[in-house]
């Protein structure tokens, strides 16, 4: 949608969201702009194709109300989110019981356009690895675990670079500088991807037993508890509050697991994946490393591109996450996935 365009929708959405049950011609005379009846009447479909707003009837009496995926996907712009402070922005300070089990029910995550490109992705990356021999295969995959495990340990703080990373996956050859936990980490990212490619169906079904398996391989030899925390934990940059009841956290986490299951589309499994296990905060550490090794096994489980996320800066990760956390609103992050997905496929194998 062109910038007017994306204009025009914002418009119809905020009409739309005050004047439930209208018609094309309420929304048109309603917002009074410069736009035509045939330009409102477009922008209308593409915010049904994009799951912001709903049509009930049909022909002459469709009326207009907003979806509830409204706020999971309205586009949020993070640059402008982030201009207020964290004790002035208005949030969603607590963790949502009912998101996992009720709010997500029913909602698609992509619109049509972005299912269409992925798949169109996903065709490609299917035909290019079907003339690769099993070799070939092996080593596109330790190139692009190779810059997982880099990435991935850039965006919690870990300063070796991509070469150092390189050097020490392949050689076992330390940074000078580095510390020791850092290596540790980049190491554990590597036997974690090598033990997917080798058990590509080990989550499937996606269980709690399952995710805290690949926790345990993350944090090996780093000092950090296995399995589900028993204490509070805070996040930097935010005001939101994870769970603290084992219980709830251990009952929120099965209901992630159950959702993720019974979703048929690979790439919102992989997804909610990524995102559900950031939000929940199982556990006392590597919730993130977990999450994205983790979306990484079911794109692999169903032989779909997994990611390497080596192009995406560490703060625009970070903000995308944050913006989950406190509104519950994936569109930045949907985006961060999608563009992901296509360098993975543009790059690898």
């Amino acid at each position: 949608m062109t910038k007017s365009g994306s204009q025009l929708g914002g418009v119809i959405v905020d009409y739309v969201k005050n004047h439930p049950n209208c018609s094309s011609k309420q929304i048109h005379e309603g917002i009074a702009q410069e736009w035509g009846y045939a330009t409102v009447k477009r922008s209308i479909q593409v915010l049904l194709s994009d799951n912001l707003i709903v049509a009930l009837g049909k022909g002459k009496g469709t009326k207009y109300e907003i979806s509830r995926s409204y706020e999971l996907l309205i586009p949020i712009n993070p640059d402008k989110y982030f201009q207020k402070e964290i004790d002035e922005r208005e949030i969603k300070a607590d963790f949502d019981l009912n998101l996992i089990s009720d709010q997500l029910k029913g909602i698609s995550l992509f619109s049509d356009q972005e299912h269409a490109f992925l798949d169109q992705l996903q065709s490609t990356f299917k035909k290019n690895t079907e003339v690769l021999a099993p070799q070939e295969f092996k080593r596109e995959f330790e190139r692009l675990a190779i810059d997982l495990s880099w990435k991935s340990s850039q965006i919690e703080g870990n300063t070796y670079s991509l070469l150092e990373t390189e050097r020490l996956l392949k050689e076992q050859e330390t940074a000078s500088g580095k510390t020791k936990d850092e290596a540790i980490m980049l190491l554990n990212h590597k036997a974690a991807m090598d033990f997917i490619l080798e058990h590509p169906n080990y989550i499937q079904p996606l269980s709690l037993a399952g995710i805290e398996d690949i926790h345990s391989l993350l944090i090996k030899d780093l000092n950090v508890a296995r399995n589900i925390r028993k204490r509070r934990v805070g996040i930097t940059g935010t005001n939101y509050r994870p769970l603290d009841n084992e219980f709830q956290i251990r009952e929120s986490l099965q209901s992630m697991c159950v959702f993720i299951n019974g979703r048929n589309d690979i790439f919102e499994k992989a997804l909610m994946a990524l995102v559900l296990i950031s939000y929940i905060q199982p556990f006392e550490d590597s919730n993130k490393r977990t999450g994205r090794i983790i979306s990484n096994a079911v794109l692999m489980n169903y032989q779909y591109c997994p990611l390497s996320f080596r192009t995406v800066d560490q703060i625009d990760y970070k903000k995308a996450m944050l913006i989950f956390y406190e509104q519950n609103n994936i569109s930045v992050f949907k985006k961060i996935f999608i563009e992901q997905f296509e360098f993975a496929v543009r790059t690898y194998f």
